[in-house]
């Protein structure tokens, strides 16, 4: 089976579902280095996994990639976002992430 996107975006959105953040995690390095195309719903998920392992630092480097692969954030991204910083008490980051989405 070709790896595409919305195959990748099922399976990683299962593992975060499943509480599988590092599979989750995994499974992103690799279509981050295929030549699947990345949309909103990819990095939603992973940062949804992240928010499940308490890796919040990770989340934001998801966040700020989507920037760089010209990938356009959504109120679900930063809701995700927003809501791991809070889980790991980051709330400088929680607001700084608010004062990006308005």
């Amino acid at each position: 089976v070709e790896a595409n996107t919305i195959v990748s975006d099922a399976v990683i959105s299962a593992c975060e579902k499943g509480n599988k953040w590092r599979a989750a995690l995994d499974l992103f390095a690799v279509t981050l280095q295929s030549n699947v195309k990345l949309d909103p719903v990819t990095f939603n998920a992973t940062i949804s996994a992240c928010e499940r392992g308490g890796e919040w630092e990770k989340a934001l480097q998801l966040f700020c990639l989507m920037e760089q692969n010209a990938v356009q954030f959504n109120a679900i991204t930063c809701s995700a976002a927003i809501s791991v910083c809070e889980k790991a008490g980051k709330w400088k980051e929680a607001l700084q992430l608010y004062r990006v989405m308005a």
